[in-house]
């Protein structure tokens, strides 16, 4: 039997193991049926036998066609629908069209490359050069592996060459240290904003509606960017210190981008208005609250001013595979994720878990909701998966034991852990597999980084539970 064969059966077979036993007490037939369905389509995000937007249409069509939510077919079909009139998904893929944006019209290349011409002379400057690149795409663009692997991966990974670093030539001379600091900037920088991961619309999108909490970009950006700034700033000396590279000093790397930038020309019309609407989007995020501009509209609208404009085209809209794919997946994911609530699921647990947490403080509990939360992505492969499978659950738990003034607070900080919690593992978050793939880094001295950084980073995030919240 094939390896694809073999993954393809073990959802199927976790779906027949919980079909078949009988449902616990408090919850019904169709409910514990839904729970089948829901932990078979967690198991195949994670192991990804077929596409994962499959994986989620292929679950919200058994629900749907079983009659496990509604009560008529009518029903099942509204909620199963649902996701794809859901604001937060619709954001998701207007940033996607960003992202788009910023490649096509080369202005994303132009950023990292002026930041290693005026950074780069030395081994630490060229780590705050592709941090700081980085930092400048990260409010725009949802998909960190559009941002790091797409964008500065491509100008990143040539550095190192300039100076003979390879994998399998002096790999610690600069291209470990360039690899690691990328991986590791990109993880923060998707904490600290929240369009800069697609995951953490998600997330608020399933507080807005467990724990009736509105996340706005403002709210968010109030208490992530002020614990991760510094940590950002960081971030390349404690990889330099910690992972030195024995290159110290990179003359060659600001005469490399200069030629580059100078390959590309003088900055052109499209770069100019790629840059004046990415400013107008993040304005009107940050301010739309207050001028009753919702932040998706906001979103669409620039996107078609995008396309009107000729900096995308129509055909660049409909042929980009990646947010289709991801519309499709998270809409469909967002679906499965109230039905947990609707067939009874969400409230069964919070049942359960309210005897067994009763006994802690307010703040021993918030610190170790965090630290699960953030430990449990060892098990998982994909963030989006992680949110899907465990943040309803950490919901539950946080509306019945978290007064409500501090839980707005706690609920972005839960959430805000999706960025960071990617650096712990080789296949973390979308990046991950690229930089590791690059070779720089054996897997072993990854997991060891990764434990370093993530005890770090997850320390900074308990601070703020405690100043914070």
């Amino acid at each position: 039997m094939s390896k694809q064969a073999i993954s393809m059966l073990i959802p199927v077979l976790v779906l027949l193991v919980v079909w078949f036993i009988p449902a616990p007490a408090g919850l019904s037939v169709e409910a514990w049926r839904f729970m089948a369905i829901f932990l078979a389509v967690v198991v195949g995000l994670v192991i990804e036998p077929v596409p994962a937007a499959l994986v989620g249409l292929v679950g919200v069509s058994m629900v749907a066609l079983l009659g496990l939510v509604g009560k008529t077919p009518a029903a099942n079909v509204k909620w199963a629908l649902s996701g794809f009139s859901n604001s937060i998904i619709w954001l998701i893929f207007a940033a996607f069209m960003f992202a788009m944006g910023y490649q096509k019209t080369g202005l994303g290349k132009r950023i990292s490359l002026i930041m290693v011409k005026y950074m780069g002379k030395s081994s630490l400057g060229l780590g705050y050069a592709v941090a700081f690149a980085d930092l400048v795409l990260a409010p725009f663009m949802p998909s960190n592996t559009a941002r790091s692997g797409g964008t500065i991966f491509p100008i990143a990974i040539n550095i190192p060459q300039i100076f003979n670093s390879l994998p399998d030539n002096e790999p610690r001379k600069l291209g470990a240290y360039i690899s690691w600091v990328a991986m590791a900037a990109t993880c923060v920088t998707s904490s600290m904003f929240l369009t800069a991961l697609a995951p953490n619309l998600l997330a608020v999108d399933l507080i807005g509606k467990g724990a009736n909490v509105a996340i706005t970009w403002g709210g968010w950006a109030t208490i992530m960017v002020p614990l991760m700034l510094p940590l950002f700033l960081l971030t390349p000396w404690l990889a330099y210190v910690l992972y030195a590279p024995t290159q110290k000093h990179s003359p060659e790397a600001p005469i490399w981008a200069k030629a580059e930038l100078q390959k590309m020309g003088s900055i052109s019309f499209k770069e100019i208005l790629m840059g004046l609407f990415a400013v107008l989007a993040l304005v009107l995020w940050i301010f739309g609250k207050e001028w009753k501009v919702d932040a998706t509209m906001a979103a669409i609208s620039i996107v078609a001013l995008m396309a009107l404009t000729k900096v995308i085209s129509w055909d660049d809209i409909i042929g980009n595979k990646g947010a289709w794919n991801v519309l499709v997946w998270f809409s469909t994911l967002v679906a499965l994720a109230s039905g947990l609530k609707d067939v009874g699921i969400l409230a069964w647990i919070g049942k359960m878990a309210e005897s067994s947490l009763s006994g802690l403080s307010p703040v021993m509990l918030m610190v170790s909701m965090l630290v699960i939360f953030f430990i449990l992505h060892y098990f998982f492969a994909s963030v989006t998966a992680h949110v899907t499978a465990l943040l309803p659950v950490f919901i539950v738990i946080a509306v019945k034991f978290i007064a409500p003034e501090q839980l707005p607070s706690f609920m972005i900080l839960m959430a805000g852990t999706l960025g960071i919690m990617g650096i712990i593992t080789p296949y973390g978050t979308g990046p991950s597999p690229i930089w590791y793939g690059a070779g720089y880094i054996s897997q072993a001295r990854w997991w060891a980084l990764g434990a370093i950084f993530g005890g770090i980073y997850l320390a900074v995030l308990l601070v703020g539970a405690f100043v914070l919240v």
